[in-house]
């Protein structure tokens, strides 16, 4: 490969690779963004400009009139140094340009989340040794799997997508020359889910995979409670008792369901006071008590984090306002018909299509439960599945 060639495919394997580096590590991920902007920049390639960057660059702008309307615009500058990571669906869709350079992102995901998903279980088993009599107590309240991830739950979501990017290649990619190792990296990556403990995220996953049985057999959607029920009966891993704990807490356990009715209760006296422009980007803990209705303990209870409002909509509408939080579903949806629309338009593109349309699903329902799309690491990769899509709507149209 010549000097020349290399300088013209850097901005692919550069976008490339930093997309398919979001399971694995954040600070590689984002080293290599900028590596591509910064290509992309040299060569003069012409930027592509998704069909969803109306709704994106919406959000962002009402994102910074709420931090300038914000008591304190200071505190919410980390927002706005997040901006940096919608980066990825401009700097992705302007790269990549062929079907077989977006196997190769898929590729990338679905190792990184398989080898993170093999190390979080080592985690949980080193765990469990540690305290086997009070494991689900110690496991609950303190500490989880988080495979490569900081957090527990950001390793959930990134799971999520990768399982559910793996199984659309599965349902659809007409390649099937490595479907035993996509078959294998689809059983690592469930496991490591469910070993997460993330409701949320198991309500995401399943709504996603139904929407991808269901496209490709309908009687096939009969796998996921015929699945769920095999769970709840064996009960490895204490999956039963963590799924009955929706609505019967054990003693001693947090009562999540409890908590999250709290925060969405004060979540809504914010969107109420303040429908507009929110109460500003990093204020709700700091703002927390003085919306807080007659419902909700004062001190609140020592376990409950209120950080967040642990839901993206409730989240978005209180800090930024409700125009913010209509941005952002203008994005998800138009993405979501825009998929649906294009997925039979070739036959060796649709499972990237029905594997971004599971994954919109799934961050749409997991969302509820998490502020999934606020954690640097799931933007990163939800962004680059959204872009992939694009590409590949792109690149089957094109001769």
């Amino acid at each position: 490969m010549t000097a020349q060639t290399l300088r013209e495919r850097a901005p692919a394997y550069l976008a490339g690779a930093a997309a398919a580096a979001t399971p694995v590590s954040i600070a590689i991920s984002q080293i290599l963004l900028g590596a591509a902007v910064l290509a992309l920049l040299i060569e003069r390639r012409q930027w592509r400009w998704p069909p969803v960057t109306a709704p994106i660059l919406v959000f962002l702008g009402w994102t910074l009139l709420a931090v300038a309307a914000s008591p304190d615009w200071r505190a919410g500058m980390p927002q706005v140094k997040k901006f940096y990571v919608y980066l990825m669906i401009f700097a992705v869709f302007s790269a990549i340009r062929t079907l077989r350079e977006i196997r190769y992102v898929a590729w990338g995901w679905i190792t990184g989340g398989t080898l993170s998903a093999l190390w979080a279980l080592q985690q949980g088993y080193q765990m469990y040794q540690a305290t086997p009599r009070f494991f689900y107590y110690v496991y609950t309240n303190q500490s989880r799997i988080t495979g490569f991830m900081a957090h527990w739950m950001t390793f959930s979501g990134i799971t999520m997508m990768a399982l559910l990017m793996a199984g659309s290649m599965w349902l659809f990619d007409r390649d099937r020359r490595a479907s035993r190792y996509t078959l294998t990296a689809i059983a690592l990556l469930s496991i490591g889910l469910l070993a997460g403990w993330q409701r949320a995220m198991w309500a995401g996953t399943a709504v996603g995979a139904m929407r991808l049985l269901w496209t490709r057999k309908r009687a096939l959607i009969l796998l996921v409670p015929a699945f769920a029920a095999i769970i709840l009966i064996l009960n490895p891993l204490s999956l039963r008792d963590r799924a009955l704990s929706l609505i019967q807490p054990q003693e001693g356990v947090l009562d999540s369901s409890a908590h999250r009715r709290a925060l969405r209760a004060v979540g809504w006296e914010m969107v109420k006071a303040h429908p507009i422009l929110g109460i500003g980007p990093e204020q709700v803990p700091k703002q927390f008590y003085a919306y807080a209705p007659p419902s909700v303990p004062n001190p609140v209870p020592s376990e409950w984090s209120t950080q967040h409002l642990h839901n993206v909509y409730y989240q978005y509408a209180a800090e930024r306002g409700l125009p913010a939080l209509a941005a952002m579903l203008w994005f998800l949806l138009k993405a979501l018909c825009d998929f649906a629309k294009a997925r039979t338009s070739r036959p060796d593109a649709r499972w990237v299509a029905e594997g971004a349309i599971a994954c919109i699903l799934g961050i749409m329902v997991a969302g509820y439960g998490e502020v999934n799309l606020g954690d640097s690491e799931v933007l990163g990769m939800f962004l680059s599945v959204v872009a992939c899509g694009y590409a590949a709507i792109r690149a089957s149209q094109e001769p």
